[in-house]
C-alpha cells in the first residue's frame, strides 16, 4: 500500500486553447505561444510528480488533457474538469492519480446557506456593517482520494480567491468620474479585499463542517492571493499552535501550513511563489488538517518536505517562454501514524 503521498498547487496562468478570448484586456494565445505554454506546463508535471495536482486558471479541458499527454502521464492521472468546460470561463481543476481517486468531484459555487457577514457594531463607537456576497468567483473543487485501504478518505479542496488587484469600478452606475477617479484604486482594492475575505470565510465554514468533531483528513490547495500572516490565511487556518510537544498537539478544525513546517526545517526562509513590482510573496498555499501535522496526537501522515519551483519568476515575459506567473508548490508526506498504547 501507499507509503508516500504528495500534493501540488499550480496556477496555470490562463491555460486556454489558442485563439480563444481570455480576460477583456488580454490577447488570446497564438499557436506558437500555446505550444510553448503546453511544453512548460507538461515539464512541470514531470518534474514535480505529485499524486494530486490542484490547478487554478484553467479555461479549457482540452488544454489540460493535451498537457497530460505531452507529459506522458495521461494513463496515470485522471483530469478533473467540469463537463463542457470549453474556454468560456476560469475554473479550478485537478489531475489525480487514478489508483487513489474515489467518488465524483464537485465544484462548489454558492456560499453556505448560513453564511453571514453582518453586524450592528460591537460597541457604541462602531457603526453597522453588512456584506452581500453569496458565491465564489472561482468555484472551489472538492474531491476525495484514498491512498490506503486502512485509512479514511482524504478530502481535498482546490481554491482560487480574489486577487489583490483593484476591482474595476468605472462601469458601476454610481460611479462619477469627477468624484471617484482619484479614489478608484483605493475603493477597488478594498472591494477585492472584502471579496477575498468573504471567500476565505465561506470556505472556512465548509471546512469546519467537514472537520469539527471528526477524524476526517483534509487538504486545501490554492492560490489564496495572500501571504502566510494575512487575515485570509488566519481565517482559513484557525491560527493553530505549532509549538507543542511531540504527538501532543493538533486542533480538531485547524489547518496547518506546509510553508511553516518547511521553515522549521531550514535556517532561512526563501519561500515565494509570486513576484509583483519586485516584491516576492507567498500567495500559493498547501494547508492540511491535524492528520498531517507532525506533532499531532492524531497524526497519520508525517510531513517530509516542501519544494517550490519558482526560477521562471525571474523572467517576466511569460508569453515568450511559455511559463506561468506563479511558483509551483509541492508538499510531501509519509505514512507514519502515531502509535497509541
Amino acid at each position: 500500500m501507499t507509503t508516500k503521498l504528495s500534493f501540488a498547487t499550480f496556477n496555470l496562468y490562463n491555460l486556454n486553447e489558442p485563439g480563444l478570448p481570455l480576460y477583456k484586456n488580454s490577447r488570446p494565445w497564438t499557436n506558437e505561444e500555446y505550444s510553448r505554454k503546453i511544453a512548460f506546463t507538461s515539464s512541470m508535471l514531470r518534474l514535480m510528480k505529485a499524486d494530486v495536482f490542484g490547478f487554478q486558471e484553467l479555461w479549457h479541458a482540452a488544454s489540460l488533457r493535451r498537457t497530460l499527454a505531452e507529459a506522458g502521464v495521461e494513463h496515470d492521472y485522471e483530469p478533473l474538469v467540469p463537463d463542457g468546460h470549453a474556454g468560456g470561463r476560469i475554473v479550478c481543476a485537478a489531475a489525480v492519480r487514478k489508483d487513489i481517486l474515489v467518488g465524483e468531484p464537485e465544484w462548489i459555487t454558492s456560499f453556505p446557506d448560513i453564511f453571514r457577514l453582518s453586524s450592528g457594531g460591537d460597541d457604541a463607537q462602531t457603526s453597522g456593517i453588512s456584506v452581500n456576497i453569496s458565491s465564489f468567483s472561482r468555484p472551489v473543487l472538492h474531491l476525495t482520494i484514498r491512498p490506503r485501504d486502512d485509512t479514511e478518505e482524504i478530502h481535498v479542496y482546490i481554491c482560487h480567491f480574489k486577487s489583490k488587484g483593484p476591482t474595476w469600478i468605472s462601469s458601476e452606475p454610481w460611479y462619477d468620474r469627477d468624484i471617484y477617479s482619484k479614489h478608484s484604486e483605493a475603493i477597488g482594492a478594498a472591494i477585492s479585499t472584502v471579496r477575498r475575505t468573504a471567500e476565505a470565510t465561506a470556505l472556512r465554514m465548509i471546512l469546519t463542517e467537514r472537520m469539527k468533531g471528526t477524524n476526517t483528513p483534509v487538504v486545501v490547495l490554492g492560490d489564496v492571493n495572500d501571504g502566510l500572516l494575512s487575515n485570509t490565511l488566519n481565517i482559513l487556518t484557525g491560527q493553530p499552535n505549532y509549538l507543542t510537544g511531540f504527538s501532543t498537539g493538533g486542533g480538531d478544525a485547524d489547518l496547518y501550513t506546509a510553508q511553516t513546517l518547511q521553515e522549521y526545517r531550514s535556517t532561512r526562509d526563501v519561500y515565494y511563489t509570486h513576484v509583483f513590482q519586485n516584491e516576492r510573496e507567498s500567495l500559493d498555499q498547501i494547508l492540511f488538517s491535524q492528520e498531517f501535522y507532525d506533532n499531532s496526537r492524531k497524526r497519520i501522515w508525517a510531513f517530509e518536505g516542501l519544494e517550490v519551483n519558482n526560477d521562471h519568476l525571474n523572467f517576466e515575459d511569460h508569453r515568450e517562454i511559455g511559463s506561468n506567473d506563479h511558483g509551483v508548490v509541492r508538499a510531501r508526506f509519509k505514512y507514519d501514524p502515531v502509535v497509541t498504547s
